[in-house]
């Protein structure tokens, strides 16, 4: 790659990086927006159980930035703090105030910090030793907002800018505090921020998927056409427009596979990034059909290519195991034991991409979740508190799990295996295909197994030239 390719490459990557924080952010505060609120529009912390042998309980310094006086937005946010004592007939306090002015006050108390809160059980303490308050807290002026009784006690301050701690006590200044804490946020900006950053991360991905095509589309000729080897012929195309191979390379390593993840992350990570391009492109592609009934080429070559540098990578990996040979960091059709290509189609129905991409794939979507996702096997039960997973994987993954076992103990892998774990990649890639609307012929419900396609029948799907 010359230098420029891989500049647009590194940039590329840090940019879908930005684009998928982004992404993943606003769709977070959407979601809390517009899920998680309660009646009064707060988002609620977990109820925490909090105490100590101590006269009181405080919270670290909450610094807000700005000072007292400084500009500051207007209704930011609003916060809601709940307490009720563990004992019932015990009056509780709970109160902020200015962080000077409580280390003030209770700066020789003995009491504890609460530095973290976690799951409701998990509660860290930072313990400081002392003598007992001189007053009780309710006589006290500095507070901003407080509030004390039996029961539960609530109160609700409107963010101000400062340095400000949260302070929970019994009212009567005893020593031994218990109570069930809650806090809560009600923030006026919410959804426009997860808008705003939703806006800027596809932008971002839109911009990271213009660099990746960039970094990866090979150079041209004076003519204009890609100036690449000529890979050896691939089989004949098969039934359905999508051509998907694999040579089984023996002898295999009988340990090698053990590894392969590790080996494999750097491709995993540049797919990641190849595969977010591919899923912005696709969209444009669907209007496109829609409007002119054709995918644009372009498009078409970078989206097979990344299809192509993915099934290299998982007959490499955990697909197959097929082969020992590293795969090539690249998207187009080279001399590799894996090899996929797919028919460019000449025109495409506008009306069926509203509607093969979802529905009329479901069965399809049904049938590669057992072979491929594990979503059959897998399930998460809540037990005494704790996430129980309980699992196994997709009847691929079984597969080559089987014949990475065969192969450590035999150094042989299976041929009739091998046969069948192609088949099942070859209905997968198919699905795929479709769903990517790059191909109107409905995938057949069969399994052609097999590491190199077969011949199309005579009443098989009409098939195009096999796009080089």
């Amino acid at each position: 790659m010359k230098a420029g390719k891989i500049v647009a490459g590194v940039f590329a990557i840090i940019l879908g990086l930005m684009a998928m924080a982004a992404l993943v952010g606003g769709g977070a505060l959407i979601w809390a927006h517009t899920t998680q609120r309660d009646a009064d529009g707060f988002l609620e912390s977990p109820t925490y159980d909090l105490e100590t042998a101590g006269y009181a309980l405080t919270s670290g310094d909450i610094d807000l930035g700005a000072r007292p006086g400084d500009w500051w937005p207007t209704d930011l946010a609003d916060v809601r703090f709940k307490a009720e004592a563990a004992d019932s007939a015990a009056e509780v306090f709970i109160g902020i105030g200015p962080s000077d002015s409580v280390a003030g006050y209770l700066g020789s108390v003995a009491r504890d910090e609460v530095t973290e809160l976690g799951l409701p059980a998990d509660v860290s303490y930072r313990s400081f030793s002392g003598d007992a308050p001189a007053t009780p807290p309710g006589e006290q002026t500095f507070w901003v907002a407080s509030t004390a009784g039996a029961g539960l006690q609530t109160f609700t301050w409107d963010v101000a800018p400062g340095e400000w701690s949260i302070v929970v006590m019994n009212a009567t200044a005893e020593p031994g505090v218990g109570v069930e804490f809650t806090a809560a946020a009600k923030v006026g900006v919410l959804l426009g921020i997860g808008i705003g950053a939703l806006v800027v991360g596809l932008f971002l991905a839109i911009l990271a998927a213009l660099l990746m095509i960039t970094a990866v589309r090979p150079p041209r000729t004076e003519a204009g056409a890609p100036a690449a080897e000529t890979p050896p012929a691939m089989a004949p195309a098969g039934a359905y427009p999508l051509t998907i191979e694999g040579t089984l390379d023996q002898p295999l390593s009988r340990g090698l596979w053990l590894v392969k993840w590790l080996l494999a992350i750097p491709h995993f990570i540049v797919l990641a990034f190849l595969w977010v391009a591919f899923t912005l492109l696709t969209i444009v592609a669907f209007f496109a059909i829609l409007f002119t009934g054709q995918y644009p080429r372009n498009i078409f070559d970078f989206n097979v290519g990344v299809m192509r540098w993915t099934w290299r990578v998982s007959f490499y990996s955990y697909s197959a195991l097929g082969t020992d040979r590293y795969p090539p960091f690249t998207l187009q059709d080279v001399d590799y034991p894996a090899r996929l290509d797919v028919a460019y189609p000449q025109q495409l129905s506008r009306g069926l991409v509203l509607v093969k991409w979802w529905l009329l794939a479901i069965p399809h979507y049904i049938i590669v979740a057992v072979f491929a996702s594990g979503i059959v096997f897998w399930s998460t039960d809540w037990i005494g508190g704790e996430w129980i997973l309980e699992g196994g994987g997709g009847i691929i993954g079984i597969l080559v799990f089987i014949a990475g076992l065969i192969l450590l103990f035999t150094a042989r892998y299976p041929q009739g295996l091998f046969d069948l774990i192609l088949g099942l990649n070859r209905w997968v890639y198919r699905v795929m295909a479709y769903a990517a609307l790059m191909r109107d012929e409905y995938p057949p419900f069969r399994l052609d197994v097999g590491g190199r396609e077969t011949e199309a029948t005579p009443d098989a799907a009409p098939q195009s030239p096999i796009v080089r």
